[in-house]
């Protein structure tokens, strides 16, 4: 956390630079030993999610930003991400796991943030097919207490639904993300990666479904 509160006030590449060196022992590091642990505990929910500890096209998300359409040219993400992607997130959009670490900002994401115009119209037509299923899932109680359902929804439904559909505010989203919060004290704890999987597995009903839905295993 000292490193990212650091690179937010100085986040120019002259600073990062000097600090390379830093960043390598105090981020790249830790996170590569935590993925590492993760690709273990990830196959008591599923063989299908790859935790990779490599820079090149690894589950650590580059420190660079793309500024070429932003009006914040700054260089560097002041965050850590961590994502654990479907083995075949890289031909498909499918479901996922991400880890977010910012000062004052740490949460887990399960879902698919903006899928693709095919993958987000399967997931409705399995929402609109299978009404019981859905309700089973997302009024769970041990996945509503630990979650929260986020990200974009349109205004009104989309085209070719029942407009009294049942669940037409989740046939309305745009994002099938469900966000945890996390406290400082548990990134820091030994534990961490089995109480992640822990509440990951809160969450598997939800990530089949997902994945069934665009037609991947879980």
């Amino acid at each position: 956390m000292k490193f990212l509160r650091q690179l937010a006030k100085n986040n120019n590449r002259d600073w990062f630079a000097e600090n390379k060196a830093r960043y390598e022992q105090s981020v790249v590091d830790p996170a590569f030993k935590f993925i590492s642990i993760m690709g273990d505990e990830l196959q008591s929910i599923s063989s299908h999610f790859e935790a990779i500890p490599r820079k090149q096209g690894g589950s650590l998300m580059r420190v660079y930003r793309d500024t070429r359409f932003s009006k914040d040219k700054t260089p560097y993400k002041t965050n850590i991400g961590i994502q654990f992607r479907h083995e075949v997130g890289k031909d498909v959009h499918a479901p996922g796991y991400y880890l977010h670490i910012e000062p004052g900002n740490i949460f887990v994401g399960v879902g698919m943030w903006h899928p693709e115009s095919g993958a987000l119209r399967a997931i409705r037509e399995r929402i609109a097919d299978r009404p019981d299923d859905w309700k089973k899932i997302v009024t769970n109680r041990n996945f509503k207490t630990t979650y929260e359902r986020q990200g974009d929804s349109l205004k009104n439904p989309p085209r070719g639904f029942d407009l009294n559909a049942p669940y037409m505010e989740d046939l309305k989203r745009k994002d099938h993300m469900a966000v945890m919060n996390v406290s400082p004290g548990d990134i820091s704890d030994g534990m961490f990666p089995k109480k992640l999987v822990s509440a990951l597995k809160k969450a598997s009903p939800y990530m089949e479904f997902l994945c069934k839905s665009v037609d991947v295993p879980f």
